[in-house]
């Protein structure tokens, strides 16, 4: 894998950073993608004796500009492109579905929908031209592309339809050696997971604090998915806390 090329979006923190290090451990250039210049050069620094391959690039993934400067940097630095992780995202306050605000579910639907897709269009176009041809989209689905958790209708509907899009592009990629996975994960530590650990709304309507897993389990997944041979693909992986409360009746 020594040499391969990667943009991970969200780089700044959690579960993005964790796979950019696995990735840069791993020999790959990557192509740090996230809103904070100084969390991307912080992630970057962490990558020890593997700094140098690390490439901060600062970008709003609900800007379409900003995406397509970003694909355009990792051309004209590396001339080619292996693998994308769509990863970054983000939920909204948990308020009943019809309380709401339309803007509130816009910026979901931006962040969590058309950046992925957006980063999706641009990364095929340098993927099915270059030489040798292909490579490998992830996308981050999480659990809630299977359940939704109370008042979460904005993240569920866009981690749903990540779904689409993982199958949409795992089809229109076949042509040009494109395979394209979904990694689901569920209670990994991060930042956004600490409000787990106080606990969190239930569908039986308790609150009862979630366990955790470490986020190494994910960013392993990311770096073992990637390692397949194009002409083989992990279609939908599930990594999550053992003992959260998702499998049957919590």
């Amino acid at each position: 894998m020594s040499g391969k090329i990667a943009v991970v979006t969200g780089a700044g923190s959690g579960i993005g950073r964790a796979s950019a290090l696995a990735l840069l451990k791993n020999g790959y250039k990557v192509a740090l993608a996230g809103r904070r210049k100084d969390a991307l050069d912080e992630t970057a620094k962490m990558a020890g004796n593997n700094t140098s391959n690390a490439l901060a690039v600062p970008t709003d993934v609900a800007k379409r500009d900003d995406i397509v400067a970003l694909f355009a940097k990792v051309k004209e630095t590396w001339g080619r492109l292996d693998l994308v992780f769509n990863n970054a995202g983000g939920g909204a306050p948990p308020v009943p579905l019809e309380e709401l605000p339309y803007e509130t579910w816009l910026s979901v639907v931006a962040a969590n929908l058309t950046g992925p897709f957006l980063c999706t269009q641009e990364a095929m176009k340098i993927m099915k031209d270059q030489t040798p041809r292909g490579g490998r989209i992830i996308n981050n689905g999480s659990i809630s592309a299977h359940a939704p958790r109370p008042f979460s209708v904005a993240y569920t509907s866009t981690k749903h339809a990540i779904t689409g899009l993982t199958k949409s592009t795992s089809l229109d990629g076949r042509a040009y050696d494109i395979a394209c996975g979904q990694i689901d994960i569920g209670n990994a530590v991060t930042p956004m997971t600490e409000r787990m650990t106080k606990g969190v709304l239930q569908p039986n309507g308790t609150t009862i604090a979630e366990p955790r897993m470490d986020v190494d389990a994910v960013a392993q997944a990311i770096v073992y998915m990637d390692s397949l041979p194009l002409d083989a693909n992990v279609q939908f992986m599930t990594v999550m806390a053992t003992k959260m409360p998702f499998i049957g009746r919590g």
